[in-house]
């Protein structure tokens, strides 16, 4: 057995770990209903204002992107962003929506959206900054 460091992932590795891993995980999990969701925002040119981008795991949706322009900040278009969600993924019957967001991003903002704080991990990525995990039940 070799083992090998390396500061470089390639694709072909990636891949490779995850068939091992998804492989393991498939004897536990149902992941057939697994898949991608994205719910984005554009002007009258097509340009991006906004967008959530998340993955469905069984009844969960795990939010992994969500963003608002400068000049689309303050205006609820955020807030759409997750209404927009919601309302898909009740269509699919998953029942609860999970995010995590660093302490300068937008904690504030998913609380007002309804979700719950469940852990914060302290110095993450950085030393006096925050990562905090979030739920909300549908």
């Amino acid at each position: 057995m070799q083992i090998e460091v390396t500061e470089k992932v390639t694709q072909q590795d990636q891949e490779a770990l995850f068939t091992g891993l998804r492989a393991y995980n498939s004897q536990f999990i149902d992941t057939s209903n697994w898949f991608e969701l994205g719910v984005y925002a554009r002007d009258e040119n097509g340009i991006m204002l906004g967008g959530l981008i998340g993955k469905r795991k069984g009844d969960w949706l795990c939010i992994d992107y969500l963003w608002v322009s400068d000049a689309a900040r303050g205006k609820g278009l955020g807030s759409e962003l997750i209404r927009g969600a919601e309302n898909r993924i009740r269509e699919w019957g998953c029942s609860h929506m999970l995010v995590d967001t660093a302490s300068f991003q937008a904690l504030p903002f998913y609380q007002k959206c309804g979700f719950t704080l469940h852990n914060t991990i302290n110095d993450f990525p950085h030393q006096g900054m925050q990562r905090h995990y979030l739920t909300k039940a549908l």
